[in-house]
C-alpha cells in the first residue's frame, strides 16, 4: 500500500513538550523513551515531503507490519542513483522486503538535482557536483531529525544503503563529519573523498575526507562496471579505483593489520576486522558484475563466528543487512556462489579456512529495474 503523507510536525512537538514537562517533574525515566514512541503506524509503504533549507523535499518510508510503536526498531537509508528516484531504488534493492521480514524501518530520500529522464533525481554532491542543487547533507539531517521524533527509532541502530551516485553521496556525507550512522553499505559507489592527481597518480583528496568516528563499511563492486570502473579511471568524480577506496577506509577506520584476502571463481572478498571501535571493512569485487545492484541469482555463503556453524546463502541485500546487524564484526562471509551446487563441489568448511561452495551465475540486473545507461 503506498499512501501520501506529510510527517505529523505537531504530534512531534506536542510529545516533544510533554517529554520536557515530565523533566521537570523529575520523572527522569522518561529519557529512556524516544520521541517517536507510543503510536502505531499504518504498516507499507508511504510517501512524505518536507522542507529543508526553503526547498520541499520528497522521500518514501516504509513501515513494517510488526511495528508497533512501543518497541525501538533500526532505521536503514537507501539512497538511489543518479537518474533514479526512490521508488525505483527500493524496488532495485528490496529493502522493503528485508523490513518486512525483519522488523525495521526504511527511507529512501530523492536528490534535489532533476535526473536526465522524466521522474528521476540525482545527487548534488559536495564538492564534486557542479548543479546548483540543494544542500543534501542538511535535508538528510532534516530527515533523520523526522524519523527519530516521529517514529520509534533506536538511535543506535541507524544504517545507511547507497547505490552508485548515491553510494557517492552516503561516502561524502560520512567524510564530511556527518556521523550518523552505525555501518555503511555500498554498491558500486564507494568513494573515500573527492579525486586529486599526484605524481601522475589518482587518489583521495586527504582533507575532503574526515569522519567523525569510525564507521563499518561493506562494499560491492564489479570488474566489469564500466560506469564506476573499479580499477579507476571513468569520469572526473571517480578516477581512483575501489581498492584505493577501500584502502583509504581501513586507514580510516583505523585498521590494524592488512585485509584477510579469500579468492572465489566469481569474486574475491577482503576483510578488516581488527579496526578502532569495533568497526570492521569488507570489499566483494565480483567478476562477472557490471554497473547493477547483484541480482538475487548472486548468493553469498554466512556462517556465525561463534557457536552456530551452519552455513546460510543470502542475496547481496541480506549479506549488507547481516553486516549492519552485527555491526560489521560477527558475521564470516565468503565468496558469491550458486544456492544449488552439488555436494561434491563443496570444500573446506568455512571456519576451517575454506571457501564454501565453488559454482557460481552469473550477475544480471533486476528485471523490475529500467536500465540507464548513464545511472550514476
Amino acid at each position: 500500500m503506498t499512501t501520501s503523507t506529510v510527517f505529523p510536525h505537531v504530534r512531534a512537538r506536542g510529545i516533544l513538550r510533554v517529554v520536557a514537562g515530565l523533566f521537570l517533574l523529575g520523572v527522569s525515566s522518561v529519557a529512556a523513551h524516544a520521541a517517536g514512541c507510543g503510536e502505531p503506524i499504518e504498516p507499507g509503504q508511504h510517501r512524505l515531503t518536507f522542507q529543508s533549507g526553503g526547498v520541499e523535499r520528497e522521500a518514501i518510508y516504509v513501515i513494517p507490519s510488526n511495528y508497533s510503536g512501543k518497541k525501538k526498531v533500526p532505521l536503514v537509508l537507501d539512497f538511489h542513483g543518479s537518474n533514479s528516484n526512490p521508488a525505483v531504488q527500493i524496488g532495485r534493492s528490496h529493502w522493503n522486503e528485508v523490513a518486512e521480514r525483519e522488523g525495521f524501518v526504511v527511507m529512501a530520500l530523492a536528490g534535489s538535482l532533476k535526473g536526465e529522464l522524466p521522474n528521476t533525481h540525482a545527487w548534488n554532491v559536495p564538492g564534486v557536483t557542479a548543479g546548483q542543487g540543494a544542500d543534501e547533507s542538511a535535508a538528510i539531517r532534516q530527515l533523520l531529525k523526522l524519523a527519530k521524533e516521529t517514529l520509534c527509532i533506536d538511535g543506535t541502530k541507524v544504517y545507511a544503503s547507497g547505490y552508485s551516485g548515491g553510494g557517492r553521496m552516503l561516502s561524502q556525507y560520512i567524510c564530511n563529519g556527518f556521523g550518523d550512522f552505525a555501518a555503511a553499505g555500498f554498491v558500486m559507489g564507494l568513494r573515500a573523498g573527492t579525486p586529486v592527481e599526484e605524481n601522475g597518480v589518482w587518489q583521495p583528496r586527504r582533507e575532503s575526507c574526515q569522519p567523525s568516528r569510525p564507521v563499518s563499511i561493506i562494499a560491492f563492486s564489479g570488474r566489469k562496471d564500466h560506469v564506476n570502473p573499479f580499477e579507476g579511471g571513468g569520469r572526473a568524480y571517480w578516477r581512483y579505483g575501489g581498492e584505493v577506496a577501500l584502502n583509504r577506509w581501513a586507514e580510516l577506520n583505523g585498521c590494524a593489520t592488512r585485509a584477510s584476502l579469500e579468492a572465489g571463481e566469481n569474486a574475491d572478498v577482503s576483510t578488516h576486522t581488527d579496526c578502532r571501535a569495533g568497526t570492521s571493512v569488507v570489499s566483494y569485487v565480483i567478476a562477472s558484475a557490471d554497473h547493477a545492484w547483484p541480482a538475487r541469482t548472486i548468493r553469498f555463503q554466512l556462517a556465525s563466528s561463534k557457536d552456530d556453524k551452519a552455513i546460510r546463502e543470502v542475496d547481496a541485500t541480506d549479506r549488507m543487512w547481516e553486516f549492519f546487524k552485527a555491526s560489521g564484526g560477527e558475521m564470516i562471509a565468503t565468496v558469491a556462489i550458486d544456492a544449488a551446487c552439488a555436494d561434491t563441489q563443496k570444500t573446506a568448511a568455512i571456519s576451517d579456512g575454506g571457501q564454501g561452495a565453488r559454482c557460481t551465475r552469473t550477475s544480471k540486473p533486476d528485471s523490475n529495474v529500467p536500465l540507464v545507461s548513464d545511472d550514476l
